[in-house]
C-alpha cells in the first residue's frame, strides 16, 4: 500500500540595494539552480532542465539517493518557478519503480518601502510503495518519520538559499558592473608606452 509524504517551507529574504536590481539576475535560472546545489551534483539536460543529484537520505533503515529532474524557468517581472518532471531512486530498483516524487516552488520578487525582498515557496510530496519489512510498522510512524524527512530536506535547500542567493547575486553584479564598466566608451583605458 502506497504511503504519502508532503512538507512545505516558506522564505523571505530581505535584498540589499546593488546598482542592478535583482529582477535582473533571477532571469538566467540556472545561477538560482548552481546556488541551491553543489554544481558537481548537477547535470544540465536543457535550457530549462537541470539534473540534480541528491545527497543519500536515511529513512528507518533504508538510505536512497534520488535523483530528480527539474524545470527552473523564470517569468519576465523575475520570478523563478521550479517543478519536478522526473525522479529516479539509483541503486534500490524495488522502491524506484514504486516511487513518485512531486516538488513546487516558486520565489518571487517585491517591492516595499523598505526594499525589495523575495519571497518563495515550496511543496514537496513523495509516495512510495515501502518493502514488506515496513509495510508492518505502524503508518502513523512512517508518515511522522517521512515528513520529517521531507521537512529537513527543505529546510537544508532553505539555508543554502539564504546564504548562497545573495552572495552569488553580489558576484554577478560585480562581474557585470566591472564588465559595463570595461564596455563603456567614456571610460579610456591607460595608453602603454612600450619602447
Amino acid at each position: 500500500m502506497p504511503i504519502r509524504f508532503t512538507a512545505s517551507q516558506s522564505v523571505e529574504i530581505a535584498v540589499p540595494k546593488q546598482p542592478i536590481p535583482i529582477q535582473h539576475y533571477l532571469r538566467q535560472p540556472q545561477r538560482l539552480v548552481n546556488a541551491l546545489v553543489d554544481t558537481n551534483r548537477i547535470q544540465q539536460l536543457s535550457e530549462e532542465v537541470f539534473r540534480l543529484k541528491m545527497r543519500p537520505l536515511s529513512f528507518m533503515s533504508l538510505s536512497i539517493q534520488p535523483t530528480v529532474d527539474m524545470r527552473v524557468w523564470a517569468e519576465s517581472n523575475g520570478t523563478i518557478n521550479l517543478q519536478s518532471v522526473g525522479c529516479e531512486i539509483l541503486g534500490f530498483e524495488y522502491i524506484n519503480q514504486r516511487f513518485a516524487l512531486n516538488l513546487k516552488g516558486n520565489l518571487s520578487p517585491s517591492l516595499h518601502s523598505t526594499g525589495t525582498r523575495l519571497q518563495g515557496k515550496a511543496d514537496l510530496e513523495v509516495q512510495v510503495e515501502l518493502p514488506p519489512p515496513f509495510s508492518f510498522t505502524p503508518k502513523p510512524i512512517l508518515e511522522a518519520t517521512g515528513n520529517g524527512l521531507l521537512k529537513s530536506v527543505l529546510l537544508t535547500v532553505k539555508q543554502r538559499l539564504l546564504h548562497q542567493l545573495l552572495a552569488d547575486y553580489r558576484r554577478w553584479v560585480i562581474i557585470q558592473t566591472t564588465e559595463q564598466g570595461l564596455n563603456d566608451d567614456s571610460v579610456e583605458l591607460p595608453i602603454l608606452n612600450i619602447e
